[in-house]
């Protein structure tokens, strides 16, 4: 068995355990302000982060490309309400045309 095989089953096992204790966790601790408020926030500040090292980042590089130029197009897009699909393709398109640019 090689050594990828290993890693991606003791990863997955990993995984179920981490998931399996958080069912294990009693109800009263879930429910008091603090956990709570933490709980429902953390999700929203995972994917910004996700967001923010997916587009600002080449490796351990900051860039600024075309990928920023779109993430700004679709921002103001989400808050002039526009539908999610125009959003999508609003920014890919911007993305599209600033690397046909030669903004890579």
């Amino acid at each position: 068995m090689s050594m990828l095989w290993i890693a991606a089953i003791a990863a997955s096992l990993a995984s179920f355990v981490q998931k399996w204790l958080g069912y294990q966790v009693p109800s009263e601790v879930l429910e008091r302000p603090r956990v709570a408020r933490v709980t429902r926030l953390l999700p929203i500040a995972l994917l910004g982060a996700l967001v923010a090292v997916q587009t600002a980042t080449d490796g351990a590089a900051i860039v600024a490309d075309a990928r920023l130029a779109a993430v700004g197009v679709a921002a103001v897009l989400l808050v002039l309400r526009a539908p999610f699909l125009v959003v999508v393709i609003s920014a890919a398109a911007a993305a599209a045309a600033l690397r046909a640019l030669g903004w890579g």
